[in-house]
């Protein structure tokens, strides 16, 4: 397949997507049936799951992620000392991945250390029993200000 081909490929590919994407949304009128009034529930269950999920894949990633660090550079090594200049791109794709991999350790921390946070502050909440509710922009508030931040 020629370079040209798999670009247009891509493309095609990429425009039916973008077609099919549809975001779906409740009525004008406010609709979702009898649910209390409030744009976010979540009770201590649900955030300690999210939290221990990020940091489980936290700790693979920063376990597995470089299991291929060594060889890559070895070979991208062997490579350019050669003259090939595969080398040079084994090499980039090596920094690129670590750079990648960083990040996505990074944002896995963050989650998990923000549902930590949010559980302890809103420790004793209770959503449902007495009406009580946490909207958005308690939490923003708490994530904007708030200590531990």
């Amino acid at each position: 397949m020629a370079w040209d081909e798999w670009e247009q490929l891509k493309n095609q590919a990429a425009q039916k997507q973008s077609a099919r994407m549809q975001l779906n949304q409740l009525p004008a009128d406010g609709g979702g049936g009898s649910t209390p009034q409030g744009d976010l529930t979540v009770d201590q269950k649900d955030l300690a799951a999210i939290g221990d999920r990020a940091f489980k894949l936290w700790e693979d990633l920063g376990r597995y992620g470089r299991d291929a660090w060594s060889s890559s550079r070895t070979a991208a090594s062997d490579l350019k000392t050669q003259g090939f200049t595969l080398g040079g791109a084994v090499d980039r794709v090596q920094s690129r991945w670590e750079e990648q991999l960083t990040s996505l350790l990074d944002a896995c921390a963050h989650i998990s250390n923000h549902m930590d946070f949010t559980k302890k502050v809103h420790q004793g909440d209770e959503y449902y029993i007495g009406g009580q509710i946490s909207s958005i922009s308690t939490l923003d508030k708490g994530f904007d200000g708030g200590k531990g931040h």
